[in-house]
């Protein structure tokens, strides 16, 4: 499988992760989607989008926690307490193609996909969570991904919205393992926590129907004429 040659891990739920990984050319994270992570862990991991810190009670808070735990924001993400426990010893990488971000062209709002290129697969820096479900009993491995500041490429993209420009943190393929060390300490960890070289970056406007699309339709990243 071209993530476990990717990672050099295992994939001891081939079908599972097969099923999931198959050409899905988007995913929404506000349906909170199984997805592949890598940990220290010598295999591939399955993990839903949107945390649930260990310390949550009841399904009922699971659930309204995770619709704010998509995403963790670098600057905060040591203070605040559904993150800064994972931020320090639960650490996971989110193997990532590309992503989809849109610009504002005065009325017009028109996507991008955003990719790498010299990486046809890239690392998302993200935190991850196993919560136990206290009336089913069973575990749920979770996860969010962190976001910094744009980079030059990134902020004349996403140019739109009151908030300042964001954009994934992308982790360096050679600093992959070491992101993944759960013996760093903070300092070590912060230094991270920058925006990746644009320079290494592009980008291009899609269709503005992606959204419709099914999310196999190789068609979704094509450019757009």
């Amino acid at each position: 499988m071209e993530l476990a040659h990717r990672y050099g891990r295992k994939t001891d739920i081939l079908e599972i992760v097969q099923e999931i990984l198959d050409e899905q050319y988007k995913i929404t994270a506000f349906t909170h989607p199984d997805c592949a992570i890598i940990t220290s862990s010598e295999s591939i991991q399955i993990a839903k989008w949107g945390l649930i810190p260990e310390w949550i009670k009841s399904e009922e808070e699971a659930k309204k926690i995770r619709k704010v735990t998509l995403n963790a924001r670098s600057e905060t993400v040591f203070n605040l307490p559904s993150f800064r426990i994972p931020i320090v010893k639960k650490r996971c990488l989110v193997p990532s193609t590309g992503y989809f971000e849109f610009h504002h062209e005065g009325k017009n709002v028109l996507p991008y996909y955003i990719f790498l290129k010299e990486e046809d697969i890239f690392s998302i820096g993200g935190v991850s969570e196993t919560w136990l479900n206290p009336v089913t009993k069973e575990t749920l491995q979770t996860f969010s991904v962190l976001t910094v500041p744009a980079n030059e490429l990134c902020a004349k993209i996403h140019n739109g919205g009151k908030t300042p420009f964001r954009m994934p943190l992308i982790i360096n393929k050679e600093d992959e393992e070491r992101w993944l060390d759960n013996s760093l300490q903070t300092d070590e960890v912060s230094r991270f926590l920058i925006p990746y070289d644009s320079r290494k970056m592009d980008a291009y406007p899609i269709s503005k129907d992606f959204i419709k699309k099914s999310p196999n339709d190789a068609s979704i990243i094509e450019r757009a004429a």
